[in-house]
């Protein structure tokens, strides 16, 4: 499996998500954290925040939709493994935010930004279990899930 190198996409695209979660800060003293977000569209509360995470989540949408439109091209996806392997693997990323207080988004962009102790731990755990998995579904289990 080859691994993609953009470097200048990868740049772009990172400085979006750090303006945006500035914004999201600054306008609503919240953090960023996709699955967080996106629990509380689908399990709102009573706090009145629905309408920001709505929004949040039609612009992650609908960006692959703008990018054809201006650039007539297609965002290409390739997902190499199984509908089974993404399921379960869902499942386990459902299992490790509820645990970890958190996903990736929130503690690695937004609570490493605010030198969150808890968000440190949290995201070097992140990254050892995607070395871990990345290892052992290319060299032992051989890229075949």
């Amino acid at each position: 499996m080859p691994t993609e190198f953009t470097p200048l996409a990868s740049l772009g695209g990172g400085i979006l998500i750090g303006f945006a979660a500035v914004l999201l800060m600054a306008n609503f003293g919240r953090v960023m954290g996709a699955t967080g977000i996106l629990a509380g569209v689908l399990m709102p509360n009573h706090s009145g925040d629905r309408g920001w995470r709505a929004s949040l989540l039609a612009g992650m949408i609908s960006a692959p939709t703008l990018y054809w439109l201006i650039s007539g091209q297609t965002v290409a996806v390739q997902v190499p493994v199984s509908t089974t392997a993404m399921i379960v693997g869902g499942l386990i990323v459902g299992v490790g935010v509820t645990f970890g207080g958190g996903c990736t988004s929130g503690h690695g962009v937004c609570g490493i930004a605010r030198l969150s102790p808890r968000s440190l731990v949290a995201t070097v755990v992140f990254m050892i279990a995607a070395v871990v998995t990345v290892y052992i579904t290319r060299h032992v289990v051989g890229g075949a899930i």
